[in-house]
């Protein structure tokens, strides 16, 4: 990793508060600055990966459907922990993009390794 690299660190659902999409946005600006982004997904946000939502159901923004361009915007690190997961009753095959699936000590390591963290 670059010593660029900008760590976005989800912890939020999907709805009910806009972090997920503004830390979306964020990743994507950042992107097109020329910044090194890694995304992580901890806790309630992996929620945001999973396949088939309906949040126009609750009349929200399907801003998930923005994930698909992550690989246009040369995102390619896309960090989900393991154990939210699980706790979810989810696999990885649920989710709407490829990740890279990590336990909680390669988190800590992963980010402690970016010049700069935000937290959603």
């Amino acid at each position: 990793m670059k010593a660029s690299t900008i760590a976005i660190l989800n912890k939020s659902a999907p709805y009910g508060r806009v972090n997920g999409q503004e830390s979306l946005d964020m990743a994507l600006a950042m992107s097109n600055f020329g910044q090194d982004v890694n995304l992580f997904f901890i806790e309630d946000s992996v929620l945001q990966l999973v396949k088939r939502q309906t949040p126009d159901t609750i009349q929200h923004k399907a801003y998930h459907k923005t994930f698909a361009a992550l690989g246009f915007y040369d995102i390619d690190n896309i960090y989900v922990c393991q154990q939210s997961l699980l706790e979810r009753n989810l696999e990885v095959t649920d989710l709407l993009i490829p990740v890279t699936l990590i336990e909680s000590d390669q988190l800590t390591a992963l980010i402690s390794e970016s010049a700069q963290v935000m937290v959603f």
